[in-house]
């Protein structure tokens, strides 16, 4: 006999059926036990009687063939008599480090990572990463729609992609490397390469000294870069383009998990296009508050997404003209805008969730822009400089973090919420 998943049940024709998963809760009875049995599709009430019920403790894993009944109390309409109930996951503890059988689970969150893959049982935990699996996948989808290639890069490079020193080195081989930033050189390259355009889903390893609620040391980087741009609002459309599509996406196949969060996605999206200098008059017109040159910091950030949600009702911004000298040597300078890039972040519910732009592609141009930002261009020939010599096309890119982007769109309080097993400054295991 095949398993049936959970979410299968309602709609079979069978007369006898199979589930599997894993005890959810126990109402013993007396003579009768109800039993809540949790998959990955759902949970399912069974029914069982007291013969049954020796050595059944929580979270064991059994097997169970019976007959479906209707139910209007039960979970969903549907339960099943079980005829036959196999243990087949046995359980050895003396107590549960926390309850997953509630609505929500009480213990902190430094608890639920060190006992992560028990916190992940909880359906409303392993929801989040439903969401954030479809993510991925409209993601894919509609990148290769849009005739683009997916493609994989090396995470063991042997220099900065930005000449920043954030990077965690690597003893290759009595060589010294680095676990890399971005895929940046190599989408640029594989662009140059007649692939012109590329995206890559990810991890990537920053050596940062924060420990907030809204940092990793590693997170997984959704990039694209394509090339014979315009300028770079092609790339802003792009991205634009792709948010449209996720959130029409995730309303057709996550729907259940969206109403677990008592989320809403917006029926329209059109996102404001605002250059920073602009942005930094607004904070200090109507808030008071100053910004660091050349940027606005994570208070800025959320002040100014308020206004604009006031103004334009939507969750996004994008910021653009950042300044040269804080952008990475690779950003195309503005001619009609001197000092600044066509470079722009996307700000969404208060906070950054993207960096992107249009890069130098011609290589007299980028290799006196290497010097210019104190760099040796011989330290970027090989691993990037010399592909710019053969006819490289305009082209621009932006990065989305997959973790960010989940956990504005189940306004989640920590990005480790939205983080499997994280690494940050003091997590390392499990």
């Amino acid at each position: 006999m095949e398993r049936t998943y959970v979410s299968d049940v309602k709609d079979s024709k069978e007369e006898l059926l199979m589930v599997k998963g894993w005890i959810h809760k126990i109402h013993d009875l007396g003579k009768i036990i109800f039993v809540q049995l949790r998959d990955k599709t759902g949970i399912i009430q069974l029914v069982i009687d007291e013969k049954m019920k020796e050595n059944i403790r929580l979270e064991m894993s059994i097997e169970a063939v019976g007959e479906r009944l209707e139910n209007d109390k039960a979970p969903g309409g549907i339960e099943i008599q079980v005829k036959e109930l196999n243990i087949i996951g046995n359980t050895y503890y003396d107590i549960l480090p926390f309850e997953i059988n509630q609505r929500k689970i009480t213990a902190s969150l430094e608890s639920q990572l060190d006992n992560r893959t028990m916190s992940l049982r909880a359906p409303k935990q392993r929801a989040i990463f439903k969401i954030q699996d479809e993510i991925q996948t409209a993601f894919r989808n509609y990148l290769k729609s849009n005739n683009f290639t997916e493609i994989h890069t090396p995470k063991i490079i042997s220099s900065s992609t930005e000449g920043g020193s954030e990077m965690f080195t690597v003893n290759y081989f009595d060589r010294r490397a680095f676990l890399a930033q971005s895929p940046q050189f190599y989408k640029q390259q594989l662009v140059g390469a007649g692939f012109e355009r590329v995206f890559e889903i990810a991890p990537a390893y920053r050596a940062e000294l924060h420990n907030t609620w809204r940092h990793l040391n590693e997170y997984i980087s959704m990039d694209v870069e394509m090339g014979f741009i315009k300028d770079e609002f092609d790339i802003m459309d792009i991205e634009e383009g792709y948010l449209r599509y996720l959130f029409s996406y995730l309303k057709e196949n996550s729907q259940k998990e969206l109403k677990m969060f008592d989320v809403e996605l917006p029926e329209t999206l059109n996102i404001p296009r605002i250059p920073l200098s602009e942005a930094q008059d607004i904070l200090l017109e109507k808030y008071n508050k100053r910004s660091p040159v050349g940027n606005i910091d994570a208070e800025g950030e959320v002040l100014f997404s308020k206004y604009v949600k006031e103004k334009y009702d939507s969750d996004f911004v994008f910021l653009t003209k950042y300044p040269i000298s804080k952008r990475p040597m690779y950003t195309m300078p503005d001619s009609d805008i001197p000092g600044t890039t066509r470079s722009f972040d996307l700000i969404y519910k208060g906070l950054e969730i993207t960096t992107g732009g249009q890069r130098i592609h011609d290589y007299e141009m980028l290799k006196n822009n290497i010097i210019k930002f104190g760099l040796d261009p011989e330290d970027f020939r090989f691993v990037y400089l010399d592909s710019f010599k053969f006819g490289m096309p305009p082209h621009g890119g932006f990065a989305i973090g997959l973790e960010r982007i989940t956990m504005k769109i189940l306004n989640l309080e920590n990005i480790r919420q939205a983080t499997l097993f994280p690494r940050d400054m003091k997590r390392l295991e499990p």
